[in-house]
């Protein structure tokens, strides 16, 4: 088990984590999250070498991808830096790359009614207009779950708020604030229901963002 309690606030700066083997030679892992060694929830950092593959596996509750760069390919198209993917539960696919790519990937999280088969180039969805100086890029809802990469212009700060179902962020650009710490690029928070922070940043940023899906 790793950081399985959801009542907890973790943090992990991830450039700073070492890259651990997987099942699959050329596929290398940051675990940053964990149930079990090779089943059940997990969320990690993972790198795929030149030509590396990974055998067929089925995701009996969904997979969901962020590109963070090269190309990841499937047997359903070449997906580059930038593409969000979404495969439902009950879905399997035999993934591999070409040239080599960095995925943020989580496991086995879906509700078992989120059926929808997700792909989005998120360098060709345009931005829609947030709270204050936001923009916002959603990606995927259901229910009491909403995906979606946020925006920052420098200096933006964001009205003290508390997160009903918790909050997840990556951070993919810039620097992420709040009166907790500062986070890179790289940077993984999950932050607990209910709890609360004050975000704000100094320079240009781009996180994803998960809300509503941890135990209440």
């Amino acid at each position: 088990m790793l950081n399985m309690d959801f009542s907890q606030r973790v943090v992990i700066r991830s450039d700073n984590e070492d890259w651990l083997p997987s099942p699959a030679g050329g596929v290398l892992r940051k675990p940053l999250a964990r149930e079990e060694a090779e089943r059940g929830h997990a969320t990690s950092i993972v790198r795929y070498e030149p030509g590396a593959s990974f055998k067929r596996h089925e995701h009996p509750l969904g997979e969901e991808i962020l590109v963070l760069d090269g190309v990841f390919s499937d047997e359903t198209g070449d997906y580059p830096a930038g593409t969000y993917l979404r495969n439902p539960p009950g879905s399997g696919h035999a993934p591999f790359s070409k040239e080599g790519c960095t995925l943020l990937v989580k496991l086995h999280q879906f509700d078992p009614r989120d059926l929808d088969t997700v792909r989005i180039d998120t360098h060709a969805t345009p931005w829609l207009p947030g709270i204050g100086g936001l923009e916002v890029m959603p990606l995927h809802d259901f229910e009491h779950e909403h995906v979606a990469l946020v925006k920052w212009p420098a200096h933006e700060r964001f009205q003290p708020h508390r997160h009903f179902g918790g909050e997840e962020i990556f951070v993919l650009s810039g620097e992420f604030c709040d009166e907790h710490g500062r986070y890179p690029p790289g940077t993984w928070i999950r932050s607990p229901h209910m709890s609360a922070h004050h975000p704000f940043v100094e320079q240009e940023t781009i996180i994803w963002v998960k809300t509503g899906h941890l135990p209440i």
